[in-house]
């Protein structure tokens, strides 16, 4: 931003992505994420709505107002504060984790105006920018030195696939849970070596209970570790507890659990299933 391209804002007049102030207001956060919900654009302080410059002074106090207000959208918002001329110029860019709100709700930009949103604006605005699932979260501090190969192939033999000679990283890009520098939290909780080291709230509680109260427990087992791991341990764990019958067959003995070992497994799956949808809050016991 220039004192040249500020002088085109001006002559051009207010409107999609410029607003006009005559003088700072704290109000102007109202601005800041109208324009961050819709495309960005730039609040020129020290410009009347007639397009005439009446002058603004850019002091050290002003610029902390103002990135302060823009702190303090939800989610907050990184604004760029200059003098250019007479003119303070407050550039907003788009944001990408709309919609953003200030202390008086919901804001956008419409017909060159800055417009609260409705109840329904704001659902569609949600539902469009929906937030990133958190199984496709790029996780921070990990690499592939922290992945295991051991683990790789214990995932492979369980959904029968021959990967061959093929690369570490290739395979993990092929699953959706990489790319050629990041690993994202499916990743992670599949493949990584110390999986707790980087997720802590990945883990599983199994408890056995005398009776039906669950006053007296009189087995524990707490599992931190990948989701195979915590799915092959909690099917032992069940079927460690479960009556047990055997059927000869032939020449061959076959042991029938009270519950179907079937059933376990999809109990056991969806117990999972659950604990990630919370895995970015409280740990559940499983």
């Amino acid at each position: 931003m220039d004192y040249e391209r500020v002088k085109l804002l001006i002559r051009e007049g207010e409107g999609l992505t410029v607003e006009f102030k005559e003088k700072y207001t704290s109000r102007i956060d109202e601005d800041i994420v109208a324009f961050a919900n819709s495309k960005g654009g730039h609040i020129l302080l020290g410009v009347a709505d007639n397009n005439t410059i009446v002058g603004a002074h850019l002091t050290n106090e002003l610029k902390g107002r103002i990135n302060s207000l823009a702190r303090n959208c939800k989610p907050g918002i990184s604004v760029n504060v200059m003098q250019i001329g007479d003119v303070v110029a407050v550039e907003v860019p788009q944001g990408d984790e709309k919609p953003y709100s200030c202390s008086s709700g919901y804001f956008r930009r419409l017909n060159g105006n800055t417009q609260k949103m409705n109840h329904e604006e704001i659902r569609v605005m949600f539902s469009e920018n929906e937030i990133i699932p958190f199984e496709e979260k790029a996780v921070i501090g990990i690499s592939y030195s922290d992945i295991s190969s051991e683990k790789i192939s214990a995932f492979t033999k369980e959904a029968k696939i021959d990967i061959g000679s093929i690369p570490m990283s290739d395979f993990l890009i092929s699953l959706n849970v990489a790319d050629e520098t990041k690993i994202n939290n499916a990743g992670v909780l599949f493949f990584a070596e110390d999986v707790h080291k980087h997720i802590s709230q990945a883990q599983m509680t199994l408890l056995a209970f005398k009776g039906t109260k669950k006053l007296h427990i009189f087995d524990r087992l707490d599992v931190r570790d990948d989701l195979l791991t915590q799915f092959n341990d909690a099917i032992f764990f069940l079927k460690k507890h479960l009556n047990v019958r055997s059927e000869i067959k032939g020449v061959n003995r076959e042991d029938i659990y009270e519950i179907p070992i079937e059933a376990l497994r999809e109990a056991v799956v969806n117990a999972i299933m659950r604990q990630g949808l919370q895995c970015e809050g409280d740990q559940p016991d499983g």
